[in-house]
Parts: structure tokens; sequence; C-alpha cells
């Protein structure tokens, strides 16, 4: 079993698709010869030829649009958005039309496409190429979106996204790309959509999180063990749908819980995830639900960067105030 980083992980499930799956398409700018911007596709057109890995103009509209009517033709297209912060070129396509394709045709057609982009803070990246923009997508009826936090889920959850039948957005962490390792299985397996990974048990408080919040919450829970606190931590992985009776079922045994996430407050699925808990759980909770969240700002430039985001220390911080309700 080798040991990958996400961004290994993420090359490795698509080559596996490729191999399988004749109809499976791989297209987007610069993800051919140069294997994308963050080199997720490298070696693949070598391998599978232009046919199957192609290079598309810098034209998100185009790629996404292309993405639907090859899925009609009987393709299973993977277009890679190069950041998701160029996501409202595509919103006519991945929202009016591919998210509601199957319900418009009485489940006669289906849109078998999985989109793929980075996203995320702590990197540096130019205005408008961080961006957490995943409340806008999940709040569209019919489209799934996925978000891995290690590279084991990533490899699982991209291979059961391509083989979906129905449209899902696929969402990769920039930060998390390169920034560790662990063992990732060289053959082909499964990560479940709509369903949510208790990362570490716990009975006093839970921590709920996505993508890069998911290491920051558990850097918190070692932190907060130290003083007495047996945190569980919950990772989300798919944003839509979410996968409630994990959550309850968490919130019942603690009795206490803290929303994490990237994005700022007013946007993110943060707010859903507590309105659930609110409607199902309010008689389990012992203190307000915590939300620890970036400040409802643009995301600034790159030196004003790391204080903007949210960290293990203002989950710390949220923690102790629940501690002392």
């Amino acid at each position: 079993m080798a040991k990958l980083t996400m961004i290994e992980a993420i090359t490795d499930a698509l080559a596996n698709e490729l191999r399988t799956d004749d109809r499976t398409l791989v297209f987007g700018e610069d993800v051919g010869k140069n294997g994308g911007v963050f080199r997720a596709t490298q070696g693949l057109q070598e391998e599978f030829g232009e046919d199957r890995v192609m290079d598309t103009p810098l034209a998100e509209s185009g790629i996404s649009g292309m993405a639907i009517g090859l899925a009609l033709e009987g393709f299973r297209p993977i277009p890679e958005i190069q950041f998701n912060g160029f996501v409202f070129e595509t919103m006519d396509s991945v929202v009016a039309q591919a998210a509601r394709t199957r319900y418009r045709m009485g489940a006669s057609r289906h849109l078998p496409i999985t989109f793929r982009s980075p996203f995320g803070g702590g990197v540096h990246t130019p205005e408008l190429h961080a961006d957490s923009l995943e409340g806008l997508l999940a709040q569209s009826p019919g489209l799934k979106v996925v978000i891995p936090s290690n590279p084991y889920d990533a490899k699982g959850l991209l291979i059961s996204a391509i083989r979906d039948n129905d449209p899902v957005y696929f969402l990769e962490h920039m930060k998390l790309y390169r920034s560790f390792r662990e063992e990732v299985p060289e053959e082909e397996y499964t990560v479940p959509l709509g369903k949510a990974k208790v990362v570490k048990e716990g009975t006093d408080l839970t921590l709920i999180a996505y993508g890069a919040m998911v290491q920051e919450s558990v850097k918190a829970a070692e932190a907060l063990s130290k003083e007495g606190v047996n945190v569980e931590v919950i990772d989300l992985r798919t944003v839509q749908p979410l996968d409630i009776e994990t959550i309850v079922a968490s919130v019942e045994k603690t009795g206490k819980v803290i929303m994490v996430q990237e994005a700022q407050r007013q946007a993110g699925v943060g707010s859903k995830v507590i309105a659930e808990i609110s409607e199902r759980a309010v008689l389990s909770l012992k203190a307000p639900i915590g939300f620890v969240a970036a400040p409802d700002t643009v995301f600034p430039f790159g030196m004003a960067e790391r204080d903007w985001l949210p960290n293990a220390e203002d989950i710390v911080a949220k923690a102790k105030e629940l501690e002392d309700f």
C-alpha cells in the first residue's frame, strides 16, 4: 500500500476510471500535456491519448456546456474547472441544466458528470481563486457536492462520484493537495457519497467540519484532550446531501456541538447543518450551538489570509465558551 498525497490519490482515481470505462473523458484548461495547474492529471494524456484527456480553450462556460452534451450522448465526462472561483461562468450549465436534467426528462436520461475544481485558502492564491463557494452549489437540488479531507477519501469518493449517474461537484482543497501523505490502496475502492465519517470518537463535544477544517478540528480536539475534554470529530465528506443521521447521533451523545467551516459565516453549509440540528436534536443540547467560520467579508489578499481563516485556536476558544455555559 503506497503513501500518497491527496493530489496523487486524485490522479490515481482518474487513471483507474479511464482504464475501467472507455466512456470516461477528462478535459479542461491545461489538463493535457501540462497535467493541470496542480498536476492532478499529470501523465494521463500520455497514457490515454488526446481523445480521452484533452485541453480546452479558456472558457468555463464552454467546458461545462460540452460536458452536458457529452453526457447526453452516453459519455461520462470529468471536466476540470481550474479554480472554483470561476464557477460563476458555469452556473447556467451546472445549476439550470445538469442539476435538473433527470427531473426534466422524467428519469429517462441521466447526466453522469463529475465536475472537479480546486478551492480554499492558506496558499496565497490571487483574488477569486480561493473562495469557498460550496454553499451556492449545495443549494442546487439535483446536484451532489463532495469535499474530501484526506488522500484515502479523495480516491474513494472520486471513483464513487465518477460512477454516479447524476452530476457531482467534486471540490478539492488546495492546501490539502500536498500537505501530508497517508496509506492509499493501489487497487480500486469506493467511499460512499452522502455518508459522513467519525474521524475521532468522543463523549463531551462534537466538532463538525469538512475540507481543510477537518484537520484544524483534529488539532483542536488534541489540544482540548489535554484539558480533559473528550471531543468527537465528524468529517461531512459530502455536503449535499448531508448525513443527518450521523450528525444527530453524535449530538445526542455529546450534548454540545460546534460547526466549523472555512467559508464565511453567511456562506458554506454550516447554517444548514445548524438548522438541521436545531430541528432534530434541540432537546439533546446542553449549550447553544457554536459556529466557527470566516468573517462575512470577501476573501482577503494574501498578506491578511492567515488572520482571516479559521483555525484550531478559534475552535478551542469556542469550545471553552460552551464548556463554561
